[in-house]
């Protein structure tokens, strides 16, 4: 009887075997064992390669905006504390994108506001609320300032929170988030789950208006890895976010490949880190990061994009 080849896969003092009668392709990468992710740089080793830009390209001067689910926030804040040139920090702005950035947690957002600066389609009231329950103005002053900041903006750090939205049913428009109960009418707004074509059509559309401002600019997206406070799901929460992550990750992978060739669009695995490295990351609500997942994941960041980050 012929006996199987064995094939030994070493990663420093680990060595694992597998029998050879598999065809595993140019490219295989093992899943690292417990004892690999407890030792150094589990981050550096198992969770970024093939996700890394060729070189750093973020300078203290480059003009970054971020915004998207409440996680974009984090990023902010850390890289203006760091010196860096955050669009929004100490200026008396009245754009969406700065005001109400981190509330947009959902694509059809993000690209409604791209598609509103550069004048592509009209909103009707009532459909962008604030964090307080305000009406976003559809103002022609916050449009013109939200087109100057695209046009000025290098690098933009969008960050994707959740698939599940709430809709007009008369026009299809999808709203940033749940509608206050004095407003809410049930023949006019509707709720659903978004999919994953629809997801990655918003990502195709975002970066398409970013090329028509900004041809050079680069993109990075990132799933945040805080889990849904809610579902309006007839579902168990925990099951909801399950599937929410899994159609936003699905979209942006999908996207990537379809965009292998563009340069300058990037995904950075904030959810992987927190989701597959980290044994306890959240604090007692079970959403919330704890400060020191945090500090990881931004430090990670400004290790590998930004050219003024320390070793």
């Amino acid at each position: 009887m012929d006996v199987l080849p064995i094939i030994e896969s070493k990663r420093g003092d680990h060595v694992a075997q597998y029998h050879g009668s598999w065809y595993r392709g140019a490219h295989t990468n093992f899943i690292p064992s417990k004892k690999e992710l407890a030792e150094g740089d589990p981050i550096e080793r198992f969770v970024l390669p093939g996700w890394l830009p060729s070189a750093p390209f973020i300078t203290k001067s480059t003009p970054l905006t971020a915004f998207g689910s409440c996680f974009a926030a984090e990023i902010a804040e850390y890289l203006s504390q760091r010196g860096y040139n955050i669009f929004g920090r100490n200026l008396n702005l009245y754009a969406h994108i700065i005001r109400f950035g981190e509330g947009m947690v959902n694509t059809f957002a993000i690209r409604q506001q791209f598609e509103w600066a550069l004048g592509e389609r009209d909103f009707s009231e009532m459909l962008w609320v604030g964090p307080n329950k305000e009406i976003a103005s559809l103002d022609p002053a916050i449009r013109a300032e939200t087109l100057e900041i695209i046009k000025a903006t290098e690098v933009f750090v969008i960050t994707l929170g959740l698939a599940e939205i709430w809709y007009d049913k008369v026009n299809g428009d999808v709203f940033w988030r749940a509608l206050p109960t004095d407003v809410f009418d049930e023949t006019r707004h509707g709720f659903r789950l978004s999919t994953v074509a629809e997801n990655q059509d918003n990502l195709s559309n975002i970066v398409r208006c970013i090329r028509k401002l900004q041809p050079s600019a680069k993109v990075i997206f990132t799933l945040s890895p805080l889990p849904l406070m809610a579902t309006f799901r007839p579902v168990s929460c925990l099951t909801a976010n399950s599937v929410s992550k899994a159609i936003l990750r699905v979209a942006v992978d999908e996207f990537m490949r379809a965009n292998a060739d563009d340069a300058n669009v990037f995904y950075f695995p904030s959810y992987e880190i927190v989701s597959e490295i980290f044994p306890d990351p959240r604090q007692e609500d079970n959403r919330h990061l704890k400060d020191y997942v945090i500090a990881a994941i931004t430090s990670t960041f400004e290790r590998h994009y930004c050219c003024d980050s320390p070793t």
